[in-house]
């Protein structure tokens, strides 16, 4: 296991908890030898800190103050409270003990007058907000302390707004709102702010008071219409100002006509038509990145009628220079490129290129390619780390090639997106969605050997290994590339497992400078990735590869699992508060909203990767009983054995074999669903291909041993059956891909795998049944009775089974051959497609990368499945 680089010595993190409890009893002894030393004291507190001592860090800070009376001590022993209240168990007590108690020790220091630093009222702020006195914290807000929130841009006005809203407050709230977007037009979340409270007050018939102040924030907007003067007001500022235009109140208007439609409004009209806003608003702001992100949330508005009329309408405002033989006018300068770029984005979003017939694609592709090679002539001096001002040019046109693809099943769209692809990558190496959507389409092919580089070049960083990484352990296991996919989830474990120091450390320095509102958000944080999906996954993964690659070759099944650690009793995974931390829109989409990914494909997303990894989980935690049962069997006369002569030991292995069954059966209701994602967003579980190979119910009936050996050896021949045909087929100088088949083989040398440590276990109860029968037939001298029929069966099953594993070598070198003499270069790739001779080389590449791809792991399934042939020959009695 050295060899294949583990990401950490089990023993190391068994040990870390060893240690930070040495260094704690070092400190708390150099305290009771200089029980005045701030510097030991001060150790002690971060030592306990390090091991989550929260009680011991409340009495060593108190211990520290009555030393040294600093404030900064005497709150390290407030917020240690705290922090005993967020992990109590039971709720009630944080609520009446903890808390309270901590409120104490604050409300004394403020009698006191001893407040001196921000941090101390953040703290204050932070006990009432959890112990739910929101008015007590607002007047702690609106007091003498608030004057010390000074470290953040408008905190006090924040925390205000969020109390406000707490008490449902919509008078000051909305009060608040219009006052600080008088003073800065373009806060987005004060305007989000003042529409809902004016809602809220008009549901309620909420008047204003005949005498006094509406409110202590001032005056209160009740009404549609001031609402609508308001907004119409802070544009027409914008108007008539000579600089720089806020993109703000453009943005509120278009808001303000959504909420006033669906709530059936007529004044809507009032603020104008929303094509000619957002026409407006593209003349301001076309030449900002950010104004198809702008706009795309507000296109639902316009009427289907509308759409094209709109994309004229913008068209007309892209300065393009005189169209050239080809028919295209392009941009004079990046701002112009960035205008007609948007217009092309919003066209998209409005489905107007996914209404295209395949020709209508086709020559969209073609002006498409046309503009990002005009662009790259204003990005001649930029660095390699920078991006090409084109380039969304060239992933829309890989966009526009994959729904071609996917409308058509003409593969050689698929090609000649890799094509652009790597294209562009050539050019703006940098690019991460070039990385991101080359990664997912090589995956799709089933070419997992480039995908390993294209994740490596992307440097993640921190916890983009749990959002992103999904997308490379999702193929890792299921293409055969074993070493690849060892390596890939070792990018994810080594941060989950630094993950408890790294936190650890932040929450010191928290402490060290005050920062106690960051506290409970490394906790969180620190939480979250515990119970991450992801993390459960490539934990589960890595073991079961190990497993496969080399239990019984250089370690036996019972020291394999014994190293890992792996108790099959035990079931680690928090079930109950998985969290799908996956970046499921990583990659850019410009696609429309009835394309887009919604809540009912996230939820039914992480429902079917959960059932996946209770199937593995549960996988792994059979074999490990099943490694322990065949170590230990149980005498047949023991007093342990229940009725059936299974031993207590075996118990647990029925309990397992159960819950895999019901887990199975959830997993074909979930697969006859069959849900479709959008291309872009997540990838399917590996669950329907499980299913439909035969892999889950073949390795379970293995495990039961329910089934009789001949049926077993008919299920693997099934199963290899469904193996065959040519991964990679060149048929009339095209080239076809079938990557399934490569998952389907994976599955089968799996489940050869899991049906060959059953028989290992098999072998070793029927060898002593074996020998006692020859000890007999010795002592009787009669060499004329028959064997068993169980010994039999188990060796002429064994033969069998060789011979199943034998077919599948053949059927795996004949693919290598077929593989290694297909000649790419004999390929005629279609000119009608107008490909430029570089552009055929991309594609060239692109296909040679899969080919060897398909090579590599061929290969790599083929030594696999000759360990376990030599490993089979071992299985006599």
């Amino acid at each position: 296991m050295a060899a294949r680089g583990h990401v950490q010595d089990p023993n190391d993190r068994r040990l870390r908890p060893i240690y930070a409890e040495l260094v704690t009893k070092l400190y708390e002894a150099a305290v009771k030898k200089v029980p005045l030393s701030e510097e030991y004291h001060s150790h002690l507190f971060m030592a306990y800190a390090r091991v989550g001592e929260y009680k011991k860090m409340q009495q060593a800070g108190m211990a520290l103050y009555k030393i040294v009376p600093k404030n900064p001590y005497y709150f390290w022993s407030v917020m240690s409270l705290v922090m005993q209240a967020i992990s109590a168990q039971d709720e009630k007590l944080a609520q009446t003990m903890f808390l309270p108690l901590a409120e104490r020790m604050v409300e004394k220091m403020v009698k006191e007058e001893k407040i001196e630093a921000e941090a101390e009222v953040q703290l204050y702020f932070m006990i009432l907000e959890r112990l739910g006195k929101c008015v007590e914290a607002l007047d702690v807000v609106r007091g003498p302390l608030g004057e010390k929130l000074t470290s953040e841009l408008r905190s006090r006005e924040n925390k205000c707004m969020m109390m406000y809203q707490r008490l449902q407050l919509w008078p000051e709230c909305n009060a608040l709102s219009y006052k600080l977007l008088l003073k800065n037009p373009d806060d987005w979340q004060f305007y989000l702010s003042y529409f809902d409270s004016l809602f809220h007050l008009m549901d309620k018939s909420w008047s204003q008071p005949e005498e006094g102040e509406h409110c202590v924030e001032g005056p209160v907007q009740t009404t549609v219409a001031e609402a609508v003067k308001f907004v119409v007001d802070r544009m027409e500022e914008q108007d008539k100002k000579e600089s720089r235009p806020l993109r703000g109140p453009y943005l509120a208007c278009l808001e303000l006509i959504h909420r006033l439609r669906q709530r059936g409004c007529p004044d809507e009209k009032e603020l104008g038509d929303p094509l000619e806003l957002m026409v407006q608003f593209f003349g301001k702001f076309g030449d900002k990145p950010c104004c198809i992100t702008d706009l795309k949330i507000y296109l639902h508005l316009l009427p289907p009628e509308q759409r094209s009329q709109f994309k004229k309408r913008l068209g007309e405002l892209v300065p393009l220079g005189e169209a050239g033989e080809d028919g295209f006018g392009f941009p004079g300068d990046t701002k112009a490129l960035q205008r007609h770029l948007c217009v092309c984005q919003l066209s998209r979003a409005l489905g107007l290129q996914h209404a295209l017939d395949t020709e209508g694609k086709l020559r969209l592709i073609t002006e498409l390619k046309a503009h990002y090679h005009h662009g790259l002539q204003f990005g001649k001096s930029c660095l390699k780390t920078e991006l090409q001002f084109s380039d969304m040019y060239c992933l829309m046109a890989a966009h526009v090639y994959v729904d071609l693809w996917t409308e058509t099943g003409d593969e050689n769209m698929l090609w000649q997106c890799l094509s652009v692809l790597e294209e562009g990558l050539s050019f703006s190496p940098s690019n991460a969605q070039f990385k991101l959507l080359l990664l997912l389409l090589f995956c799709r092919l089933g070419a997992f050997q480039p995908v390993v580089d294209l994740y490596s070049s992307l440097d993640a960083k921190h916890v983009q290994h749990d959002t992103i990484g999904y997308l490379l352990t999702r193929y890792a296991g299921s293409l055969g590339q074993f070493a690849a996919a060892s390596q890939s989830c070792n990018f994810s474990l080594r941060f989950f497992h630094s993950n408890q120091k790294d936190t650890s450390e932040y929450i010191i320095q928290a402490y060290k400078y005050g920062a106690f509102e960051k506290i409970p958000e490394f906790i969180a944080f620190r939480t979250r990735l515990n119970q991450s999906l992801h993390f459960a996954q490539v934990r589960t993964e890595r073991m079961l590869l190990d497993l496969y690659t080399e239990a019984d070759v250089t370690l036996s099944l019972e020291e394999s699992v014994k190293a890992m650690g792996v108790c099959p009793e035990e079931d680690d995974i928090p079930w109950d508060n998985m969290r799908d931390n996956r970046d499921l829109t990583v990659l850019v989409s410009w696609d429309p909203k009835d394309r887009e990914l919604t809540e009912e494909h996230r939820r039914l997303s992480l429902e079917e990767e959960s059932v996946w990894l209770k199937v593995r989980s549960l996988t792994l935690r059979l074999l490990a009983s099943l490694a322990l049962l065949g170590h230990a069997p149980s005498p047949r006369n023991s007093d342990k054995t229940n009725e059936n002569g299974i031993s207590a030991k075996s118990s647990t292995l029925q309990t397992l074999l159960s819950q895999l069954d019901q887990t199975l059966e959830t997993a074909v209701q979930i697969t006859e669903k069959q849900t479709q994602y959008p291309f872009l967003g997540p990838p399917s579980s590996r669950l329907a291909s499980a299913l439909s190979s035969g892999s889950c119910h073949c390795q379970a009936s293995a495990l039961q041993l329910s089934l009789t050996l001949r049926e077993l050896e008919t299920t693997g021949l099934e199963m290899l059956s469904r193996c065959k045909g040519e991964v990679l087929e060149m048929k009339d100088g095209r080239l076809t891909t079938r990557p399934s088949l490569l998952e389907t083989l994976v599955f089968f040398v799996e489940t050869v795998c899991v049906v060959l440590w059953v028989a290992s276990y098999s072998a070793s109860v029927l060898r002593p049944l074996k020998s006692s029968l020859q000890k007999k037939k010795k002592k009787k001298k009669d060499s004329s009775s028959a064997m068993p029929v169980v010994l039999c069966g188990f060796q002429e099953w064994t033969g069998s089974l060789q011979g199943v594993v034998t077919q599948a070598l053949d059927h795996v070198k004949g693919q290598e051959a077929s593989l290694t003499a297909l000649k790419l270069a004999a390929l005629t790739l279609e000119e009608g497609y107008s490909q430029t001779q570089e552009e055929c080389g991309f594609t060239r590449a692109a296909m040679d990368k899969v080919q060897s791809s398909y090579l590599g792991s061929l290969q790599e399934l083929g030594d696999l499945l000759r360990k376990r042939a030599d490993s089979l020959k071992s299985l006599k009695i």
